[in-house]
């Protein structure tokens, strides 16, 4: 398997996950602005060695094993200013998910992060679909769907850390996608 790269925007760097990531993400993570529209499977409250425990026991064997790809997002003028993390996700109906600390919501760096992983994933990897599941109420993460041109596929029920809710299923084909691509550089 290739090493995952490190990708370079207007003001982000992403840089593959590392265990030396997990103190940062320990810090950043645990709050509920960032937590309360994941996965159930997160635990709340999240315990002191969480981090660590996801990065070591979880991603960098799921990243080995070649079935997800993860980055923490930094900020290009302090490359050791972690601000979150955005991964993809070899997994029917869920391929990408990302999380920003609260003090870097709402600047539009998570668009910025989404665009170079979503290149990765449609040309790179040369996926043919990208689906993300995100619960209704999170109307940032939604935003960062219909600003991509991603179109909802459909709304079922979820598990988040807040509890049970509906969720949306959010798509982009890759040919939907090179075309957006095509006509933005035009």
């Amino acid at each position: 398997m290739d090493p995952i790269p490190t990708f370079q925007t207007c003001r982000l760097i992403l840089t593959p996950l590392e265990l030396a990531d997990a103190p940062a993400i320990q810090r950043l993570f645990p709050y509920w602005e960032v937590v309360r529209y994941l996965d159930s499977r997160v635990p709340w409250p999240y315990p002191d060695d969480g981090a660590l425990t996801y990065v070591r026991d979880h991603a960098l064997p799921a990243v080995a094993a070649g079935r997800e790809w993860h980055w923490m997002i930094r900020i290009a003028e302090d490359p050791a200013q972690r601000i979150g993390s955005i991964s993809l996700y070899d997994q029917p109906g869920n391929n990408r998910g990302f999380w920003l600390a609260p003090q870097w919501q709402g600047k539009g760096y998570m668009r910025e992060a989404c665009e170079a992983i979503n290149a990765y994933w449609f040309e790179t990897l040369e996926r043919p679909v990208m689906q993300v599941p995100k619960a209704v109420g999170n109307l940032a993460s939604r935003r960062v769907s219909e600003r991509e041109g991603m179109r909802m596929i459909g709304t079922q029920q979820g598990e988040f850390v807040c509890g049970p809710l509906l969720k949306d299923v959010w798509e982009m084909t890759r040919e939907a996608w090179l075309k957006a691509k095509a006509s933005s550089n035009i």
